[in-house]
C-alpha cells in the first residue's frame, strides 16, 4: 500500500480520533469507579457513545462501528487486567494512551461504510 500525503493525513486523523475515544471511555470508567464505585461494562459505555455522537461532530465523522470497536478493546484490556488480578498475576492497569502508542482502529465488518 502506497497512501498519498492526503491519504496519510487522514488516516492519521482517524488514529486521532480513536485514541481520544479510548482515552475518554477510559476517563469514564475510572470516574465511574472513583465517584460511584459502579464498574461500566462495554454495553454501558456503546449506550454513552450514543450520546457523545448526538454531543460531538468529530465523533459522527468516523464510522459508529469502528468506535465500537474501539471501546471493546478497551473492554477487553480491563477483562485481562481482572483476569490477571483473579489468578494472582501482576495485573498492569489499563492506560491512557498518547498518540504514538495507539497503534489503531478496526472494523466489525467489511465493506459497512
Amino acid at each position: 500500500m502506497y497512501p498519498t500525503l492526503r491519504q496519510i493525513k487522514t488516516l492519521e486523523w482517524l488514529r486521532w480520533v480513536h485514541c481520544l475515544l479510548w482515552n475518554t471511555a477510559m476517563d469514564e470508567r475510572r470516574r465511574g469507579w472513583i465517584q460511584q464505585q459502579k464498574s461500566l461494562s462495554f454495553f454501558d459505555q456503546c449506550k454513552a457513545l450514543t450520546d457523545w455522537l448526538a454531543q460531538s461532530p468529530l465523533l459522527r465523522s468516523v464510522n459508529a462501528q469502528s468506535e465500537q470497536l474501539t471501546l471493546k478493546r478497551l473492554d477487553l484490556a480491563f477483562r485481562h487486567f481482572f483476569g490477571r488480578v483473579k489468578n494472582g498475576e501482576e495485573p498492569g492497569f489499563p492506560r491512557f494512551k498518547p498518540l504514538h502508542r495507539f497503534k489503531g482502529w478496526g472494523y466489525k465488518t467489511h465493506g459497512d461504510g
